[in-house]
């Protein structure tokens, strides 16, 4: 068939003017090729738009907590904007193109329902911080309970009065068990005396965001209580689930001792307050905190138990069996089963996604689908995401998801698909198989998640592929079924012999963690990679599970990019905390030289995470390179044949001012928790007070001639969190 081209009217003299009529046409011509090769490379991937939507809703709300405030966020939604319109500009009926053109518009529309979702669940659950710290005496209702006896306090969550201005806020305060009393109840009236701080900024770049999490869950301030706690009204009823949960916890620690009892109520209830800092930490260092957490393996292992035994048991009813159908009656029992534990367990977001998903896994099985696919991994994904869009950027979301992802595609692709079909073979070959399946999939699920722990927590453990491989079997198919069991046969005090067998799994859980996070270079530490780094290795990640053929290894691209980034990325020289009372100097030793010899082992974490430093960290004033009085300490720290004179205060205590002057002056770097005077010009950088309180923490690398630094503040825009330093 000919092709029918626009008459061409010369509009001047020469081929010129008639090559310029051709260009329009021209162009609409290439657009229209590349538009068909486009949606040809398309249908024959088999691309599938679901996954590819949620995707794009979740880049929606990450761009609202990337982006620095409401313009950024308002060009982008415009962005979003102008895509669906020149989408349908350019359809304008027509059908040759119309997949392509209604992707466009699907993504750009989604896009900017994530940011927007963002910013509205933002600004409806948001409670801006107390402005200082404060002591005093405060009346208020107890909201939640949540026992800690690891730590020897009890954490209660608190509707009071702001000391501000009066108004509605809520508080949450650590509480000693020696002030601990029976009625200190979910409903209950309480007044007491407290210290409330601001929720904490991250201490470092890079570090922990508490504000932005107290942000999303509403707490204005944190602090402790200091002597007794006066109940002035009972509670009521108090919370149904939060007393079943405790006295279900309690039941379960009174039957079975020790760190097995702690972990055996963790999986019973969601109650981790009694798992002891030592075990947390090995069981972190092992790869196997997942488990502590009640997530997607201990709901589906519930689900999956209850399913089995209702059919099994249903299946012995033979007028059921004739009248109904047994595999959409027992998801309905397992799905009960499911949200009751969820409820049980607290319901928090993380069992509340779990849920979600196996429930689309039962729902799936009932009406005869595949049970397991990425399209069922995007709805869960969805529908936590829209209500709480802020868990996006946690590592609990991130973790659990890309590893339902990851096993999802990896038990999908073709080759595994071809090696898992069943075929004659002996039970020897099928278990060697199977087990070989189960290492290869630990394998991928700790390629999967490394780069999200590292990112969040900038360590992790290196055998956790091979620690899961005993560990998930363990506790999935002896553990929980024998704590079940157990409380079961408590029912009629049997329960003995079932807790024995139950604490001897959890025991050899506990013995492989210990062993394992104890072996040489069980853990690797690195310092923040940075949000690039961290976005190509989620983009090559989500390419290669969601796309199909060949095209999919084009994922390994932005990931082969993005470990290079994160080998490259400097160990930063000092590190000075956001209150300039804790710095950290690398590279004079594989140790880490501190500033004080703080008892705060978290503000020693972070330094030495941060600083991908292990070992003991040492006090400037030990060093035989520093030179320390009560009031200062001052260190050389050579770098590319250049030595960084760097002097850091030590006390509030008066100085004269034209000592430190002349200090300073000589000084290229000076770090202080104190406000100093103007006269204080070092010859690079002064971090002191009137800095660090707009700033936040550093991370300064020094480079030859030039000293880069890294703040927090970078990192937070204008959020609400970060308060009137935002708007500065």
């Amino acid at each position: 068939m000919a092709t029918r081209v626009p008459p061409l009217v010369p509009m001047g003299e020469g081929d010129g003017d008639v090559a310029l009529q051709h260009t329009p046409w021209r162009m609409r011509a290439a657009l229209s090729s590349i538009a068909d090769t486009l949606e040809g490379a398309l249908g024959r991937a088999g691309f599938d738009k679901g996954p590819w939507l949620v995707v794009a809703f979740a880049a929606g709300i990450a761009s609202w907590f990337t982006l620095p405030g409401p313009a950024s966020w308002i060009a982008s939604m415009a962005a979003a904007g102008f895509l669906v319109l020149g989408a349908l500009a350019a359809w304008r009926g027509r059908e040759d193109r119309d997949a392509l053109l209604r992707a466009c518009m699907a993504v750009g529309l989604v896009f900017a329902i994530g940011l927007a979702l963002a910013w509205a669940r933002s600004a409806t659950v948001g409670q801006p911080a107390l402005e200082r710290p404060v002591f005093g005496t405060f009346e208020g209702t107890v909201l939640e309970r949540i026992e800690q006896p690891s730590q020897e306090r009890v954490r209660l969550v608190m509707a009071t009065r702001s000391p501000e201005d009066g108004s509605a806020i809520k508080v949450r305060v650590n509480v000693p068990l020696e002030n601990d009393r029976a009625d200190l109840t979910e409903g209950a009236v309480v007044r007491l005396r407290a210290r409330l701080m601001p929720p904490a900024a991250p201490m470092l770049p890079g570090g922990y965001d508490f504000a932005r999490t107290a942000w999303f869950q509403g707490y204005a301030a944190t602090g402790s209580a200091l002597g007794e706690v006066e109940v002035l009204e009972g509670a009521e009823r108090g919370s149904l689930i939060g007393s079943l949960q405790r006295r279900l916890s309690g039941h379960v620690r009174d039957n079975l001792g020790g760190s097995a009892g702690s972990i055996a109520a963790a999986f019973a209830s969601g109650d981790r307050g009694a798992i002891s800092s030592v075990d947390e930490e090995a069981m972190r260092d092992a790869g196997l905190t997942h488990l502590l957490s009640i997530s997607g393996l201990h709901v589906s292992a519930v689900i999956a138990a209850a399913y089995m035994l209702a059919i099994r048991l249903l299946a012995l009813w033979p007028w059921l069996v004739l009248r109904v159908r047994l595999p959409v009656l027992a998801a309905g029992i397992a799905a009960l089963a499911g949200i009751g534990y969820t409820l049980l367990t607290g319901a928090q977001v993380p069992t509340v996604r779990s849920c979600v998903g196996a429930v689309l896994v039962l729902i799936a099985l009932a009406l005869g689908r595949e049970p397991l696919s990425l399209r069922m991994v995007a709805v869960a994904a969805a529908f936590v995401l829209l209500l709480w869009p802020e868990t996006l950027v946690g590592p609990s979301f991130q973790m659990s998801f890309s590893a339902v992802i990851a096993i999802v595609a990896l038990h999908n692709s073709a080759p595994v698909r071809a090696f898992l079909r069943p075929r004659e073979e002996g039970w020897l070959r099928r278990t060697g198989r199977g087990a070989f399946m189960l290492l290869v999939t630990g394998m991928v699920i700790e390629i999967a998640l490394m780069p999200i722990v590292l990112f969040h927590f900038h360590r992790a453990g290196v055998y956790g592929a091979l620690a899961n491989v005993v560990a998930i079997p363990l506790v999935t198919f002896l553990s929980m079924p024998l704590i079940a069991l157990a409380l079961f046969l408590d029912l009629f005090g049997l329960g003995a012999p079932a807790w024995w067998l139950a604490g001897q799994t959890l025991d050899l859980l506990l013995g492989i963690a210990h062993t394992v996070s104890a072996q040489p270079g069980a853990v690797k530490l690195m310092p923040h990679m940075g949000n690039a780094a961290f976005a190509l290795f989620v983009a090559g990640g989500l390419w290669l599970a969601l796309w199909r053929g060949r095209a999919r290894l084009l994922g390994f691209v932005p990931a082969a990019v993005a470990t290079a980034m994160m080998i490259a990325t400097p160990v930063p020289d000092l590190l000075v905390s956001g209150d300039g009372r804790h710095v950290g100097i690398t590279g004079e030793d594989e140790r880490l030289l501190v500033l004080r010899d703080s008892r705060s082992s978290y503000a020693r974490g972070n330094l030495m995470e941060l600083a991908g430093v292990q070992g003991e960290a040492v006090p400037l004033a030990d060093w035989p390179g520093a030179r320390c009085s009560p009031d200062f300490c001052v260190i050389g720290v050579e770098r590319d044949g250049r030595t960084w004179q760097v002097l850091i205060s030590r006390s509030r205590e008066l100085i004269a001012e034209r000592d430190l002057a002349a200090a300073c002056e000589r000084s290229d770097i000076v770090i202080s928790e104190r406000w100093l005077p103007r006269t204080c010009e070092p010859r690079v950088l002064k971090a002191d007070m009137r800095m660090l309180s707009e700033s936040g923490g550093l991370a300064i690398v020094l480079d030859g001639e030039d000293a880069r630094v890294t703040t927090v503040a970078q990192s937070q825009g204008e959020h609400g969190w970060w308060g009137d330093r935002g708007r500065r």
